[in-house]
């Protein structure tokens, strides 16, 4: 196999720091279509959390730099953010509450654990379905969303540990079983994209309150939620402990039999070359990182899923990865997927709706775990 030049990515990486303002970062690619600035998302704390990782490995300061003057500069010494309304119960707005833990650790500033107290009282009171899990959103009443595991719980897990003497990891674990247990697939291993606790929304089936299909980045989503849950829990090796990394294990096997020969996954990944289904890039590059960090941390032991791993990150960079004009591009990503509301009909779960979403370039959903794949792939190399 071809040795990958990797300046290339670190110059890529570079430009999105140089070019980019805490106002109008250039990954952002939905505010930038609505021409809007950047304020305080899920996004942007993909692409934070990536830079902050490339630190801990690099020891680089100019990751570190970018991310604290990022974050400091929508935070006030209150703690109060700029663009947060809490009362909005929307679970996306937890995950750039992530990087906060790792900033304050740096620089020990104040507003950054007053900020994580802020965050975490949304955790605290957030509405929830009657299975006892968060709802997605306050638009989206008793709902439950793959993506939301992951934008809540590694944080919820984090302050646990961190500040609250571990008192609700209990909770933390069943919402994952919950989830196990309600929408997972039993003949593909997979997960369904959402679930109405209620079974009334029209993207969701009334027996099962399932959506209708498997889509990849959500998958992803779900496998990172898994695993930095396992990666920050303090009782490693308790009961719950086990049975998440095992549904993280499950789900990594799971996906090895949709892996595409190029080593990336499809958008609905359980129908490859149907239609205009196409290799995704964000997908792929959760589940590379997915695949390299759970081995390099001991949750996975097989070699072969570290293997796995390493194709799909090189998938991305033979298929997406191109040079225009000597500017370094990563495309092939889906900008945005979701399930209604009854506002938004055509957002209906179906195959073809999966298909509809644009497909762009250079967008933090793809790049943040692209960057997190291309650092796990680093310390492989090294």
């Amino acid at each position: 196999m071809a040795k990958l030049d990797t300046t290339v990515i670190d110059q890529y990486i570079d430009d999105l720091m140089n070019k980019s303002t805490a106002e109008i970062p250039v990954w952002n690619i939905e505010k930038a279509r609505a021409g809007t600035k950047s304020g305080w998302d899920y996004i942007d704390g993909c692409m934070i959390m990536a830079l902050l990782e490339l630190y801990e490995t690099s020891k680089d300061k100019k990751f570190l730099k970018f991310a604290d003057y990022y974050e400091d500069f929508r935070i006030d010494e209150n703690g109060k953010i700029d663009g947060y309304e809490k009362e909005e119960w929307n679970i996306d707005n937890i995950n750039g509450g992530k990087n906060l833990f790792t900033l304050y650790e740096l620089t020990k500033k104040e507003k950054y654990r007053k900020a994580l107290e802020n965050l975490y009282d949304q955790v605290v009171k957030q509405p929830r379905t009657k299975e006892g899990n968060f709802w997605h959103k306050k638009i989206y009443p008793n709902q439950v969303w793959l993506d939301g595991l992951y934008m809540g719980q590694p944080f919820y897990m984090e302050y646990e540990a961190t500040f609250n003497n571990s008192k609700n990891i209990e909770d933390i674990y069943h919402q994952f079983f919950n989830v196990e247990k309600l929408m997972k697939d039993s003949v593909t291993g997979l997960y369904y994209h959402g679930y109405d606790s209620e079974k009334k929304m029209f993207w969701a089936d009334k027996k099962t309150g399932l959506s209708r299909n498997f889509w990849l980045r959500s998958l992803g989503w779900l496998s990172m939620a898994m695993l930095d849950t396992l990666n920050k829990a303090p009782d490693k090796g308790s009961e719950h402990w086990n049975h998440l990394k095992q549904m993280f294990t499950d789900l990594q096997f799971s996906m090895l039999k949709f892996q595409d020969a190029s080593g990336m996954w499809y958008q609905v990944p359980n129908r490859p070359g149907e239609g205009k289904n196409y290799l995704e890039t964000s997908g792929t590059a959760i589940f590379a990182y997915s695949l390299l960090k759970g081995f390099r941390t001991q949750i996975l032991d097989a070699p072969e899923l570290q293997g796995a791993g390493v194709k799909a990150f090189r998938g991305i960079c033979d298929k997406y990865l191109t040079t225009d004009d000597g500017k370094l591009g990563l495309g092939g990503i889906c900008l945005v997927a979701g399930l209604g509301p009854e506002k938004s009909p055509r957002r209906d779960g179906s195959f073809e709706y999966y298909m509809s979403e644009p497909i762009v370039q250079d967008d933090a959903k793809g790049v943040g775990p692209f960057i997190l794949a291309y650092n796990e792939f680093n310390l492989i190399a090294s």
